[in-house]
């Protein structure tokens, strides 16, 4: 039994052996660098792993650091391959911080690297300096006293009696400026008085000496129907000349032959481009201002005369 024993116990010993012999038969380069080597807390910096194997050969790198350790990965590893045809030489990045101060080991799994059936296990030691943000004399400083849980300090009522009283003093400014405030006094404009005004205005523009003829029609006309818009309610100048005189028909004190030939008149010039002499034009301005004046004197009722 003790014979059985040792034999098995040599067996296993020499097994042993071969594998941690071939394992170190493959020849690999490793390096690790840490860029910047000197960091602040919560700062990002960057570790770089890499292996150079023979060709054949597949490299597995530790997915991130270890997340117990005071320096943590922030993203996932990332791998990348170099073009070297020579060997398999590949180089992962970590994207890491720090969160402790002083010399922080970066922990890391080892790195697996197999070839032909052979695995080696390659370990990885790196460190970073951690730098403290705190000001040099930071020891010298006396931190407050904790605040107690409850404010014991009193309302403030003054700011609220304050408050109450510049409101009420607004409300009685608005209501006396609003008191003082006088309405504006509405100033009504007979239309043929503002109609004899727009008229006045026109010829005031020179439009038949500047060559502009059908400019001045349409104003003419225009004026014309600003008046009958405001004399009658049925005439708004939403209407088109056609409408217009159907509306008109049966307006007493309306000219209703003469306003459908100036209206028809003024459309073929405005809309039919039809040219007009610059005398025409002049004729088409005095018609207006006579169907005008010959609507108002029909309409307003005679003076009554004084008994002598």
């Amino acid at each position: 039994m003790r014979r059985f024993l040792a034999a098995v116990l040599l067996l296993g010993s020499h097994q042993a052996f071969a594998q941690t012999r071939g394992a170190n038969a493959i020849p690999i380069k490793a390096g690790v660098t840490v860029s910047p080597d000197t960091v602040r807390v919560g700062d990002p910096f960057r570790v770089t792993v890499g292996i150079r194997a023979p060709l054949g050969a597949t490299i597995e790198f530790p997915r991130a650091t270890d997340s117990a350790s005071s320096v943590q990965s922030l993203d996932p590893v990332s791998v990348r391959t170099s073009a070297d045809t020579t060997a398999v030489e590949q180089y992962a990045d970590y994207r890491v911080a720090a969160w402790d101060i002083g010399s922080q080991p970066i922990r890391l799994e080892d790195v697996l690297v197999k070839v032909n059936g052979i695995e080696r296990h390659v370990p990885l030691t790196a460190a970073v300096f951690v730098a403290s943000v705190l000001p040099k004399d930071s020891a010298l400083r006396v931190p407050k006293p904790p605040r107690p849980l409850f404010e014991t300090n009193p309302f403030p009522w003054w700011w609220l009696a304050a408050l109450i009283a510049a409101l009420i003093i607004g409300l009685l400014i608005w209501w006396w400026m609003r008191r003082r405030r006088k309405p504006p006094v509405a100033v009504i404009v007979d239309p043929y008085e503002r109609a004899q005004a727009e008229f006045q205005r026109i010829e005031s523009l020179r439009l038949l000496d500047a060559g502009e003829r059908g400019r001045y029609v349409a104003l003419m006309i225009e004026v014309v129907r600003d008046y009958l818009a405001a004399r009658y309610s049925a005439a708004t100048l939403a209407l088109t000349s056609t409408e217009l005189q159907r509306s008109l028909h049966t307006a007493p004190h309306v000219p209703a032959d003469r306003l459908g030939r100036l209206l028809l008149d003024a459309d073929l010039i405005k809309f039919a481009r039809r040219p007009v002499s610059g005398e025409r034009a002049r004729e088409i301005g005095r018609e207006a201002r006579a169907i005008v004046a010959d609507e108002h004197r029909a309409s307003q009722p005679l003076p009554e005369k004084k008994a002598a």
